[in-house]
């Protein structure tokens, strides 16, 4: 056997470089791209003598094998990564690297936002001795109860697979490990390999064949004979047909055919905030966002549906409006996943383990063989489908209808830039009030156009996880624009990322919409009778001791940006804001640089109402009248909930 002497982050390094994804798109074309097509990282103790050098190495022998790309927070390394692994519909995603003890865990609500979104991302937490030579270390943690326990071992509750490199030998195993599950549809997500500083620089004799170039074929599974045959027998028997469409749907290129399946049979579609761009807003069965924040035409046609066909969903209590969203007494459930675990849920009889494409395969089959001629809706159902979109765009439509006001609600904004992008322009968002906004209003044009994380809804996301969508495009050839949509609460959280934007001439539109606070907290807390206390951002009133006074903080985030190097726009709060915020898009898409815009909001303003409840419990026994009036309308929505045994 033929081998190298090499350490172990030089051997794992060029292993990384050398993993192929492969799979097969819609047209059946074959699509073979790099797993790994570079690394983040920020170095330090325990990883600046280990993968540092190994990517410097790499840098100077082989530039193009393992590219390495700078980050201003661990956290972002992982956004970023997630954001081109969305992109490229988790075929590829980054490797980030990170120093021992606070760098590491600087990663972990990365971590826990892949894994929740079930998006692929490696992480390389470096560790400290395992030789324990010096303990403790600069960084280290110490259990007295456990001295084998590391910071890293936070990692195992957030990852799909977590293992730590004890000896330079276990890095053949690890890998390959490592990489089956981030190609794999129904395991995928943060994938976690720990590697002590002392073994990271240590020498082994690596076999060639673990360097040579490796294919990971993703797996597309088609149902399985009877259990398709038990769904296809429910839907061909439901009345009132309604499909939830999540990112499954989208992740196994598979909006196709799930257009091709709703215009042969009428039924009518509502997604997930993954699934946003399964269809065009315009299609005639495309009703929108679902659940809590969903609209009102697919609430309603949702809330009267016997049987629900859940493609690639996972049914978040945002999807399900916290389970009041399906109200037919009878309501059955066809769920169709990769992922076993998703397609059980709801306590279901019929679950159908398959990729999310191949199943609609087989369900056009079955439609054009004939065995299917009553899945079709009949025309009183397709005249209500009709009806409740054509209200429910009429509604957008005044949404988006300037008001002339100096301060703006974000109804408007999101219609301004609406009008201003192009149809294949990427939209990106994460938390506060603009998520449920977007899945709302946004008419998504592009398959790939809506790009909104909510599985975690993680403050600090959009700016990296937006520059990581774009990494991604820039990879595939494709030139869009990404247009990063942040209120100044989350812009707060991690805007860092600015600057590698600007550092690498990464060109994204970010427009930051100023509300002086956390708009979406701030209105639950109204909801929840709490009345917005702590929501603002304002002096603090040590007479009152809170924050809830009339001072709004001096703080200039336009000039922020502009200190970043980024290219700024201000737009002022005129009765011409919405137009001069089209006109600065305009100028944005023009240019070839990273730009950021800077517009002020009314908070107080909100887009039409969904009819979508989420379950946020109020307290039971309160002295304030706002929270005793809270309860009451609590227990009144929380009366609908069922436990939706299907």
């Amino acid at each position: 056997m033929t081998t190298r002497r090499m350490t172990v982050s030089q051997a794992l390094i060029e292993f990384l470089a050398n993993q192929w994804t492969v799979d097969r798109a819609a047209d059946g074309t074959e699509i073979r791209e790099r797993t790994i097509p570079g690394t983040f990282g920020i170095f330090g103790h325990g990883n600046v003598a280990g993968i540092g050098q190994a990517l410097k190495q790499v840098n100077v022998e082989q530039p193009d094998l393992m590219p390495y790309y700078q980050a201003r927070n661990e956290q972002a390394m992982v956004h970023q990564s997630v954001g081109y692994a969305r992109i490229h519909r988790r075929r590829g995603t980054y490797a980030a690297a990170a120093s021992v003890g606070p760098g590491a865990t600087n990663l972990l609500t990365g971590a826990a936002l892949a894994t929740t979104n079930r998006l692929p991302a490696l992480l390389l937490p470096s560790d400290t001795f395992a030789t324990r030579v010096a303990d403790p270390v600069l960084q280290q943690l110490e259990q007295p109860h456990d001295i084998g326990l590391t910071v890293n071992d936070a990692f195992r509750p957030v990852s799909k697979f977590f293992d730590r490199v004890q000896r330079p030998e276990q890095l053949f195993s690890i890998a390959l490990a490592a990489m089956r599950v981030l190609t794999d549809p129904a395991e995928t997500g943060a994938v976690t390999i720990a590697l002590p500083e002392d073994v990271q620089a240590e020498a082994v004799d690596v076999p060639e064949e673990f360097l040579q170039p490796r294919e990971w074929r993703i797996r597309r599974p088609r149902p399985e004979r009877d259990a398709f045959a038990v769904a296809l027998e429910a839907i061909r028997g439901a009345k009132r047909p309604f499909i939830v469409a999540g990112g499954g749907v989208l992740y196994s290129d598979a909006e196709q055919q799930l257009r091709a399946f709703v215009e042969a049979t009428g039924i009518p579609v509502g997604s997930s905030q993954a699934g946003g761009g399964v269809l065009d807003w315009d299609h005639p069965q495309y009703l929108g966002g679902v659940g809590a924040t969903g609209t009102l035409a697919a609430n309603r046609l949702a809330a009267d549906a016997d049987v629900i066909i859940g493609i690639g969903t996972r049914y978040s209590d945002f999807t399900t409006s916290s389970r009041t969203a399906f109200q037919h007494p009878g309501v059955r459930f066809v769920n169709i996943n990769v992922a076993s675990f998703d397609a059980y849920k709801h306590g279901t009889q019929i679950p159908v383990i398959a990729d999310a494409r191949e199943a609609l395969v087989e369900l056009l089959a079955a439609l054009e063989g004939g065995s299917a001629a009553q899945l079709g809706v009949d025309a009183a159902y397709a005249e209500r489908i009709a009806a409740e979109k054509a209200a429910w765009d009429g509604l957008v439509d005044e949404a988006f209808a300037p008001s002339g006001r100096e301060l703006p609600g974000q109804p408007e904004i999101i219609g301004a830039v609406q009008r201003s992008s192009a149809a294949e322009d990427v939209v990106v968002q994460a938390a506060g009030s603009l998520p449920g906004d977007l899945h709302k209003l946004w008419r998504v044009r592009d398959a790939l156009g809506y790009h909104v994380e909510y599985a975690y809804s993680c403050m600090g996301y959009e700016i990296a996880g937006g520059i990581g969508a774009k990494r991604g495009l820039t990879a595939a050839g494709d030139d869009r624009d990404v247009i990063i949509m942040v209120g100044d609460g989350s812009y707060l959280m991690l805007n860092s990322e600015l600057v590698t934007a600007v550092a690498e001439g990464i060109k994204v539109i970010v427009i930051l919409i100023q509300n002086h606070g956390y708009a979406s907290i701030g209105h639950l807390s109204e909801t929840v009778g709490s009345e917005r206390f702590g929501t603002w951002y304002r002096e603090y009133d040590d007479a009152a001791k809170n924050f809830q006074g009339e001072r709004v903080l001096p703080v200039d985030l336009a000039m922020n940006a502009r200190s970043y190097g980024m290219d700024v726009i201000e737009v002022e709060p005129t009765s011409d804001a919405i137009s001069d915020l089209e006109r600065a898009i305009a100028q944005a898409k023009a240019s070839d640089r990273a730009t950021f815009i800077h517009i002020n909001s009314d908070p107080l303003v909100y887009a039409p109402d969904g009819a979508g409840w989420w379950d946020v419990p109020v307290q039971q026994v309160s002295t304030l009248e706002s929270t005793q009036r809270a309860r009451a309308a609590y227990e009144e929505q929380a009366a609908a909930q069922k436990p939706l045994l299907g």
